[in-house]
């Protein structure tokens, strides 16, 4: 396995509230197996152990803001709310939601309904963005995929997040997506040794899409990567999943985070 870049070797950003006084961020990641929450301190560390509970099946809105509003009740004092969701989000509303039942939440305002429960202002997007928002170094183009229950992905160029697009559901190979070859099924269903050929080639795939300058993986799956990986890639701590939540009350990701 690949060595993993832990979240603590990566500087962390300044964070303060408009008052000038430290702001508190609760971070909560919502993943198609687990929901996940910390609290996160002005420099973007963790103030209390990750919380987390499996994600309700089936997971319509109502059922899970309740789940999340549950999850996040024992945490200590913060002033603001960062959500990272597994699909396309606009303004707070969810486009898709592929992983959690897409009917239910197409259009649903989970930024709106999050704050009536919590009363606190929040912040949602993309769950591969807020990845790539801890990870990448503002450097060139940085490609960030993310393995877990299905496949993300996020690009930044110097720092500027790119408008997110679901690679996920593009053709891959044999006709089938990235999501249908590289998700958590796919890796139970082809075993270790044929889902390794399978992300080694798509690696090689999003390097011709992107050319980037530097490839991070992350995601629950990363550790099962059994290669040697090019020097321009790397695995990545799956913390940046939450640690990214502080850069979307910041303006200045390197230089601007780019709102939906």
């Amino acid at each position: 396995m690949p060595p993993t870049r832990d979240a603590t070797e990566k500087p962390a950003p300044q964070a303060a509230s408009q008052d000038g006084s430290p702001a508190f961020t609760l971070a909560i990641d919502i993943g198609g197996t687990g929901l996940k929450a910390s609290v996160l301190d002005e420099q973007g560390e963790m103030t209390t152990e990750r919380v987390r509970v499996d994600t309700p099946h089936p997971s319509p809105p109502n059922v899970l803001v309740e789940a999340l509003v549950k999850l996040v009740a024992s945490l200590p004092h913060y002033d603001r709310v960062s959500v990272g969701f597994p699909g396309v989000v606009r303004k707070g509303k969810i486009i898709t939601a592929p992983n959690l039942g897409q009917d239910d939440w197409q259009g649903f305002d989970l930024a709106e309904a999050l704050g009536r429960h919590l009363n606190k202002p929040i912040k949602v997007k993309n769950d591969a963005d807020l990845q790539g928002l801890g990870a990448i170094r503002g450097q060139g183009v940085e490609m960030v995929i993310t393995l877990g229950t299905g496949f993300g992905t996020a690009l930044f160029d110097d720092g500027f997040i790119a408008p997110h697009i679901e690679l996920a559901h593009h053709p891959f190979r044999k006709g089938d997506t990235y999501e249908q070859q590289l998700g958590n099924a796919a890796l139970h269903a082809a075993g270790k040794e044929k889902w390794n050929k399978r992300v080694r080639k798509a690696i090689a795939t999003i390097r011709a899409l992107t050319n980037f300058d530097t490839l991070f993986i992350g995601g629950g799956n990363a550790k099962k990567i059994e290669f040697e990986l090019p020097s321009d890639v790397e695995v990545v701590s799956n913390d940046y999943g939450m640690r990214g939540g502080i850069w979307l009350w910041r303006h200045d990701r390197h230089h601007l985070i780019l709102e939906d």
